[in-house]
């Protein structure tokens, strides 16, 4: 066997087969969702992940506003930003961010699990969530997945 004959496949922009993905996050817990989309928004399920391009999948996330949390999490856990001005420093509950922006606490906890660079930023562009049952991207056919059999 000539062990010299097989060459590492790197992919790149135009080789790569992106696929349109539908996870319904009725019920579901954040975290466990938000690593999971996050994996397949990177690529790392698939057999022709390259580390520095953009070889993931776009994802549509419906049912944000359904979201679980574990424990205490809902009241305790505490989202910190800043104004920017001094004394700007504002701290808001998944509570209160459900209550206004329902997407937003899903979106805050996948953009947390992607690289914080240029490929970072671009991979979260390829993420869609949606506070109800109804999107956007009928037109695109995407897969339902279920996040059980991803591993």
């Amino acid at each position: 066997m000539d062990t010299l004959s097989y060459k590492t496949v790197s992919a790149n922009k135009e080789t790569v087969q992106k696929e349109w993905i539908l996870v319904d996050a009725k019920d579901e817990t954040l975290g466990r969702l938000a690593s999971k989309v996050a994996m397949i928004l990177r690529g790392k399920n698939k057999p022709s992940f390259t580390p520095h391009v953009d070889c993931g999948d776009n994802v549509i996330v419906i049912n944000a506003s359904q979201i679980q949390l574990t424990g205490n999490k809902m009241t305790d856990k505490q989202y910190v930003r800043h104004t920017g001005y001094p004394g700007g420093q504002r701290v808001t509950t998944p509570e209160k961010l459900l209550a206004t922006k329902p997407t937003e606490v899903v979106e805050k906890s996948i953009k947390g699990m992607l690289p914080k660079n240029r490929l970072g930023r671009e991979l979260f562009r390829n993420l869609y969530v949606y506070e109800g049952n109804e999107h956007a991207h009928e037109a695109q056919k995407p897969k339902k997945v279920d996040l059980n059999s991803i591993k």
